[in-house]
Formats: structure tokens, C-alpha cells, sequence
């Protein structure tokens, strides 16, 4: 028989994720991506490009943002970063100026009380609809529905009760829109319900676009 040689399979290149040189390059890349696709883009889908683990590339984004958004350079953009993706957004303080350059109306505003729903999920989260109603006092069916439609609010389970009702919570559209990186981001208020219970909720009639919609 004629011996076959066998050659070794050339060993993967292994990625020094700590090195200075492959961070910096990572971080351009990053801002390429975000800035080329517009939308939120999954850890998991950088870590693949930047072949590293996703927890990898969550702390380099998490580490990019920091700089990002703190230095000196002036910057109408901002980096935010969510649990499982991250998005290049423009800050909100230019909006009346993007809108005029690009022909776009304002519209679509929230109202009174799809604000008031969307503060009480976000403080309370997640909530049924019997919950909202009971806490406004009125039927909140209209707003819940709307704030669904705009991918403000989601379904995210069931309450384990008789009848099961569908549990809400919010979205990354929402901490997009209001400029936060999580719910730890809104302000701490408090106020009175009906039954005089405390619920931590927002004063929607004094800021609702700082934290509350």
C-alpha cells in the first residue's frame, strides 16, 4: 500500500480581544455596522463579524459607548446600547433641525393618555391590562392597542390567574425613542392612587418626554 501522508489542518487564528490594536479596529467596525444598517444590530450578529464571542463584543460596544458618548468631540449622534443589541441614534436636542434637512413632519405624537398607559407599564412591568385600567380608572383598551401598533409595548406571557390574562411590558423601540439604555433610566416618582396606595410612577403632566411616554 502506498502511505498516504496526512497533513495537520492549519490551526484557527486566535483573536487577542485585549490587544489595543484589534479594540481599535473593533470599534471602527462597530460604528460602521450601526451607522450602515440604521436599526438595533444583535451582539450575537458583531460577535460573528469580529469572530468572538458575543459576550465579547457586548463588552467592546459597552466600552465604545462610554467613549462615545463622553468625549469632547461634539457628536449629534449617540451609541445606545440594550440587553441584547445596540443602535447609533440621533439625539433627540437636533430633532427640529434632522427634520428640517430631510422634509420630514412632525407627527404622530403620543397622547395624554397613551403617555399616562406607557409610564405605568414602564414603572410597573409586566402588567395586565386590568392593572392600567385599575390604577387610571378608565378603560385603557384604546391606548394599550395603539401602543402595541407602534411597537412601543409587547405581550410578553400570561398572568397566572383565572382567565389568563396577556402581561405587557416595553420595548426596545421605547428606551430608543426616549434616548435611555434601560428602565433604570427613568426618574424615580411617586404618586398616589385611588385607594391612596403608593405606585411608583411618572408625573406625565410635568415631563413626559424625559422618561415617560
Amino acid at each position: 500500500m502506498t502511505d498516504i501522508e496526512i497533513m495537520d489542518a492549519p490551526a484557527e487564528e486566535t483573536v487577542d480581544v485585549n490587544s489595543a490594536e484589534f479594540r481599535y479596529r473593533a470599534k471602527s467596525v462597530i460604528e460602521a455596522i450601526l451607522f450602515a444598517a440604521g436599526y438595533p444590530v444583535k451582539y450575537e450578529k458583531i460577535a460573528q463579524v469580529l469572530k468572538i464571542t458575543t459576550g465579547q463584543a457586548k463588552d467592546i460596544v459597552h466600552e465604545y459607548a462610554k467613549e462615545y458618548n463622553g468625549g469632547e468631540a461634539p457628536r449629534g449622534v449617540i451609541l445606545l446600547t440594550f440587553d441584547d443589541a445596540c443602535q447609533l441614534c440621533t439625539k433627540e436636542e437636533f430633532s427640529p433641525e434632522v427634520r428640517e434637512a430631510l422634509g420630514i413632519r412632525r407627527g404622530g405624537n403620543l397622547s395624554p393618555s397613551s403617555i399616562e398607559v406607557l409610564a405605568i407599564i414602564a414603572y410597573n412591568e409586566p402588567v395586565t391590562r386590568a392593572y392600567v385600567d385599575t390604577v387610571r380608572g378608565v378603560d385603557s383598551s384604546y391606548a394599550v392597542t395603539s401602543l402595541t401598533d407602534k411597537h412601543l409595548i409587547e405581550v410578553c406571557g400570561r398572568l397566572d390567574v383565572p382567565g389568563r390574562p396577556l402581561l405587557y411590558r416595553t420595548t426596545d423601540d421605547f428606551l430608543r425613542v426616549f434616548g435611555m439604555q434601560s428602565l433604570s433610566d427613568l426618574p424615580e416618582v411617586s404618586i398616589s392612587t385611588a385607594d391612596e396606595k403608593q405606585q411608583t410612577l411618572p408625573n406625565v403632566d410635568e415631563a413626559p418626554e424625559e422618561g415617560a411616554k
